[in-house]
């Protein structure tokens, strides 16, 4: 989709919101300044690194598709996927490539707490880069349990993708759900979820982290819902929105995505209630560099061939 509201630049950080007066709590400037994925004004400077260790989901959303392939730009891909050890080696590489990086971020590219590789790579990073900003990105369902953990491998941003707070939505959008060995299905699994991302949320932001929520905007399924997922999520105590247009592939491969204006109607709903980010990228799970400015993931990466495999839990 090719949208003039998907990536706004200018000089005004878009955290403050000339209609709304929405800005992030100024508790976390010293490190939204910082975060190219927080600030419109950081998106242009700073950089970040995604570190593609996590291998498994544990939840299976009908508009995703995992791979490993070094062609496609979009959430969910990376061109190999690396052990702790080898993301903190590749940090240390990317830091000389781009010194500008301020964050070290896991995106996937299956789901950061399903494993314990995204909390054994933070740790190691933690330790040889303390000035980096560990960045975690989540379905939420193992956030709760896990967010003390996160919080002294030093990871001090979360970003938990929340597509519904209704169950009969969320089952149009996530099809199954894994946890403890059985697999949960329909409104059942829906709600498991959603109940997870909630206390999962109000956990991480009561333990100081900066909590950002994406939502996939699927207009037909929860376009209506936009709001309902922010009033929610503002209650738990998330400090941002991102929402992301459908890309549309898998199961939703016949879907369209939302235009310009299904897009800003989005935002205006979120708006009411937090402060939105406009500039996403849609950033590949290895990405690296300043997303302003272009991406430097290939220059890290060799020729090798990747396994072509991707687990759901």
């Amino acid at each position: 989709m090719s949208c003039p509201l998907s990536v706004e630049i200018d000089n005004v950080d878009n955290l403050d919101n000339k209609k709304t007066g929405r800005t992030l709590d100024e508790r976390f400037s010293h490190i939204s300044t910082r975060h190219p994925c927080f600030s419109g004004a950081a998106h242009m400077s700073r950089g970040r690194i995604h570190l593609p260790v996590s291998p498994v989901c544990n939840i299976q959303c009908r508009f995703c598709k995992r791979s490993f392939n070094k062609t496609e730009n979009r959430p969910g891909v990376a061109s190999e996927l690396l052990s702790p050890a080898e993301a903190l080696e590749l940090t240390g590489r990317a830091l000389k490539l781009c010194p500008e990086i301020t964050v070290a971020g896991i995106a996937g590219p299956g789901d950061t707490l399903a494993g314990p590789q995204a909390l054994e790579t933070f740790s190691l990073i933690h330790r040889a880069y303390p000035h980096l900003i560990n960045c975690l990105s989540t379905n939420g369902l193992l956030l709760e349990e896990r967010a003390e953990a996160l919080l002294e491998a030093g990871v001090r941003t979360i970003t938990v993708t929340v597509n519904a707070v209704d169950p009969l939505i969320l089952d149009r959008i996530c099809s199954r759900v894994t946890l403890d060995g059985r697999v949960y299905e329909g409104p059942q699994g829906a709600s498991l979820l959603i109940g997870a991302q909630k206390r999962g949320i109000r956990k991480a932001a009561g333990l100081g982290m900066l909590v950002k929520i994406n939502m996939v905007l699927i207009p037909t399924v929860n376009g209506d819902h936009i709001g309902e997922i922010a009033r929610t999520v503002e209650e738990l105590g998330a400090g941002i929105i991102n929402i992301i247009p459908l890309i549309p592939q898998h199961e939703f491969a016949a879907f369209k995505p939302p235009d310009c204006a299904e897009l800003a109607r989005a935002r205006e709903a979120a708006e009411k209630r937090l402060p939105v980010f406009r500039h996403c990228r849609h950033c590949r799970a290895d990405a690296c560099g300043i997303p302003g400015k272009g991406d430097l993931g290939a220059l890290l990466y060799g020729p090798r061939e990747a396994e072509q495999t991707f687990s759901h839990g």
